[in-house]
């Protein structure tokens, strides 16, 4: 079954890598198509209305043109937390600390019995996963070769799909959740446009009862799932200890030459790197001490990566180091965020989000809209997988379709979450860095990819159906 499935997958990621554009492309093409709805769907003059923006937005009246030239700077400040996530998340994944327990972790499964191996390596990305998105990015890339050193029998392909699990089951519903960081936000751009009451704490989304069980039950099936895909000994293909090794490089530690100046002395000093961690670290627990889990936010969230970040790294110099790389990766979100705003603007500035709302309504019954909610986030995750940009996308329509029925943001925040990450297994987008380091081919690890998505769909499938009659009578 998993060649067959692996022929299958090997197909749909070249119709993906094929046919399916970059990011930033799928961004403008989505840009055109809402254009052209809010047009023909929502009765939008085609370039400016008779009343011109701002004027116009309380009463969504504007002009297709008005409506998004209004919204493209309307996200600058979450562009800035997202980018600054990043960069912070690098920070913490590459610092020496980390790289050592790494190290040490890999030793722990007997090379005897890959399937301890599998079962590390899926508990690892859950668990990062569930910290943070982009750590877990990192992490897992640098600590499967680790394993695959340490245990010379396990099947290379499955440990690197196993690796990926935790972005396909586990981080949207975690502490680096975008939906739920955006919506606990204090003035997010969805209770500045109306479109929410208040910000949802995370208390009623990633720490909410329902959602901690959901992540528990998902960690134990896709560890169990993954475990049971190990072939046995003669099918195992393991990765050749040499290449496994050539893979693990630890990071060099950095120290200012002898006889350096006071400047030198001052990039290598871990004082100054304590210092001001601790002093951002100390800024966070006051805001916890003082607000509790409303304390966590997306600053939140960025002040404990940078602080980690800062105390874990031995000098500056080695924390600045580990920035530049994170800033590299965040390219993407800079670029293709004021073109996601530009869709909100046409999305709450025109008549398209009533239309859309209402389309959205009939779609589904205070019983069924979490399932729906879900489906639609899977499918669109495909074309556009970063989850902040979607949330962006869907937020305005899905949120007020919910509230006509009766349905409380955090519950439509949690279903959003869960579809918009079931599809990265299916999707190359997120893997490339895995990949990239691994040398694996996304066709190769698809076969197992595809089994543990449908395994992850049929047990979040039976969730979101649950949703409704355990949360809405609570």
């Amino acid at each position: 079954m998993v060649e067959r499935l692996g022929r299958i997958g090997a197909s749909l990621t070249r119709f993906t890598l094929r046919w399916v554009p970059d990011a930033w492309v799928v961004a403008v093409l989505l840009s055109l198509l809402v254009w052209l709805l809010a047009v023909l769907v929502g009765g939008a003059a085609p370039w400016t209305g008779d009343v011109a923006a701002p004027a116009c937005a309380e009463s969504a009246a504007c002009g297709a043109f008005d409506a998004w030239s209004a919204g493209i700077w309307k996200l600058l400040p979450l562009t800035a937390q997202f980018a600054l996530a990043l960069v912070a998340a690098q920070a913490v994944a590459t610092a020496g600390p980390i790289w050592r327990a790494m190290d040490a972790l890999a030793r722990l499964p007997d090379p005897e019995r890959p399937r301890q191996a599998i079962i590390l390596m899926a508990l690892f990305s859950a668990g990062t996963a569930w910290a943070n998105w982009a750590v877990n990015l990192v992490m897992c890339a640098t600590f499967a070769p680790m394993v695959a050193a340490r245990s010379p029998r396990v099947d290379f392909r499955l440990l690197v799909a196993t690796a990926y699990l935790g972005l396909g089951a586990i981080w949207h519903a975690g502490l680096s959740g975008s939906a739920p960081l955006i919506i606990a936000t204090p003035e997010n751009f969805l209770v500045k446009q109306g479109v929410i009451a208040a910000p949802v704490p995370i208390a009623e989304t990633i720490l909410s009862p329902f959602n901690l069980a959901y992540v528990l039950l998902m960690v134990a099936v896709m560890t169990l799932g993954a475990a049971a895909l190990h072939p046995p000994a003669g099918a195992a293909e393991p990765l050749d200890p040499e290449q496994a090794r050539a893979l693990v490089t630890p990071p060099e530690p950095t120290r200012a030459a002898p006889g350096a100046g006071f400047a030198a002395i001052l990039d290598h000093s871990r004082l100054v790197s304590l210092l001001v961690g601790g002093a951002v670290l100390a800024h966070l627990g006051l805001r916890f001490a003082r607000e509790g889990s409303a304390g966590w936010d997306i600053n939140g969230y960025n002040a404990a990566f940078l602080g980690l970040g800062l105390v874990l790294h031995d000098s500056p110099r080695s924390f600045l180091s580990a920035c530049e790389r994170g800033a590299r990766n965040a390219w993407g979100v800079i670029v293709q965020f004021p073109l996601y705003a530009g869709i909100f603007g046409l999305l709450t500035m025109t008549g398209l989000g009533a239309a859309l709302t209402a389309s959205l309504q009939r779609g589904g019954d205070a019983a069924t809209f979490p399932a729906v909610v879900y489906a639609l986030s899977a499918a669109v995750n495909y074309l556009v997988p970063s989850g902040g940009s979607q949330w962006v996308l869907e937020a305005p329509a899905i949120l007020r379709a919910g509230e006509a029925l009766g349905i409380p943001p955090a519950v439509i925040t949690l279903a959003f979450s869960y579809g918009d990450m079931s599809t990265n297994l299916v999707q190359p987008f997120w893997a490339i860095p895995l990949l990239s380091v691994t040398g694996v081919r996304f066709g190769a690890i698809m076969g197992y990819c595809l089994l543990l998505f449908l395994l992850c769909a049929a047990v979040t499938l039976v969730a979101v159906l649950a949703m409704p009659h355990l949360l809405l009578h609570t």
